[in-house]
């Protein structure tokens, strides 16, 4: 989890290699009407997030049923979103990627053909609900040490 431009999708391909696990990124759960809303630079409410937040939980539910190992990426920016996805807290644990607003903002200008605009950033910062119970990674460090951090945090 982190705001938008943490890292999330590429940390999270890494982990999941590394792991052999399946990975999803939380962007292929939401409905076109969201792509649409944050491509025209709109930010989504509660509402729109119901639908995408339930669609994550079933796939997480889908892999803890059938006993697979999986990395999901998911803003997860306030704990009612976090309550509507993390289904097991014993078995699903939660990383967040952490980092300094003018890092993330540097990195978003560099991204190609994303939805999510580098001028979105300020609300997510804004929104987001530090949690309580998450391994927080520096997201500073190269993406391999990042995975290899969780890795050894997380015994896996």
């Amino acid at each position: 989890m982190g705001v938008a431009g943490s890292g999330k999708t590429t940390i999270g391909q890494k982990l999941a290699a590394a792991l052999g696990w399946s990975f999803r990124d939380a962007d292929d759960f939401h409905p076109p009407e969201n792509v649409a809303k944050m491509s025209a630079g709109r930010r989504l409410d509660d509402r729109d997030r119901v639908p995408w937040l339930a669609a994550i939980r079933r796939h997480i539910e889908g892999c803890l049923a059938r006993g697979e190992g999986a990395v999901v990426t998911c803003s997860a920016l306030k704990e009612k979103y976090r309550a509507a996805v993390l289904v097991d807290p014993a078995r699903v644990k939660l990383v967040h990627l952490v980092g300094d607003f003018d890092l993330i903002l540097e990195r978003m200008g560099r991204r190609q053909g994303h939805f999510m605009k580098p001028l979105m950033l300020q609300s997510q910062f804004d929104e987001l609900e530090p949690p309580p119970h998450a391994l927080e990674v520096d997201i500073a460090k190269s993406p391999d040490e990042i995975v290899a951090h969780i890795r050894e945090a997380l015994g896996l």
